[in-house]
């Protein structure tokens, strides 16, 4: 518990807030609202492309892409996301001698890292769909592609929708990590308004406000499509 003193110092401080200042720089930083976005939509839709193959691998019987699956999958969610990062966007030119940008190396990481736990999850929802939905489909000639497109996929997302909106959030937030490799995000806008004006607090708010609201948003957004999706069962 705060001390009459201790209340005092945090009543002034609120009033040095001054967030004019910041004023004419936040049109600066909102436009990091647009690379956020665009590197969260890319980033999710391949992670969730390759996470759905990754857990078609771990379902097979042939048993190389089972245990590539499993490694990949190990790897991946052992090892610190900014770690990775790093390595792809530092050490990637060393290795191949190809310049790479930090919104490039940004999708990569994030995609990759994505997949490893969306084909968990993915897995987890074609695993919880009735057997007798398999064995009715190729009972009736269906195909093994076809059957998992047409009849397991679709039953099991509708499963695992909420799964998938928390990775979508979690991948949402932790896209503030690519302001450490220099990319012109949010954060990283954020960033230099504060050391231009010498003011911390404000402009960090600020970001803070909008991904609290992206957030939000696309919570309600899943809610609204997961009982559309129950009204047409």
């Amino acid at each position: 518990m705060l001390s009459p003193a201790g209340l005092d110092f945090w009543y002034l401080a609120a009033l040095d807030l001054d967030f004019a200042r910041i004023g004419p720089s936040m049109p600066f930083i909102l436009q990091g609202l647009l690379v956020t976005l665009k590197f969260t939509a890319i980033s999710a839709l391949l992670g969730f492309i390759w996470g759905t193959i990754l857990s078609l691998f771990k379902i097979s019987s042939i048993k190389p892409l089972y245990w590539f699956s499993m490694a990949y999958t190990s790897v991946f969610r052992g090892t610190p996301l900014l770690v990775t990062l790093s390595l792809i966007y530092f050490a990637f030119p060393q290795l191949t001698g190809q310049d790479i940008s930090a919104f490039q190396a940004g999708v990569l990481t994030f995609s990759l890292n994505s997949a490893a736990y969306v084909s968990e999850v993915i897995r987890a929802g074609i695993v919880a769909v009735d057997k007798g939905q398999r064995e009715a489909a190729l009972s009736l000639g269906v195909r093994y592609r076809p059957m998992m497109l047409d009849i397991i996929l679709p039953q099991a997302i509708k499963n695992i929708l909420p799964a998938l909106v928390n990775e979508s959030i979690a991948l949402l937030k932790d896209s503030a990590l690519v302001s450490v490799i220099g990319a012109q995000d949010l954060l990283r806008r954020a960033q230099i308004v504060a050391a231009e004006k010498y003011v911390y607090f404000e402009p960090l708010l600020v970001v803070a406000l909008v991904y609290y609201l992206m957030v939000m948003a696309l919570t309600i957004g899943a809610v609204l499509l997961e009982k559309r999706m129950q009204r047409s069962t």
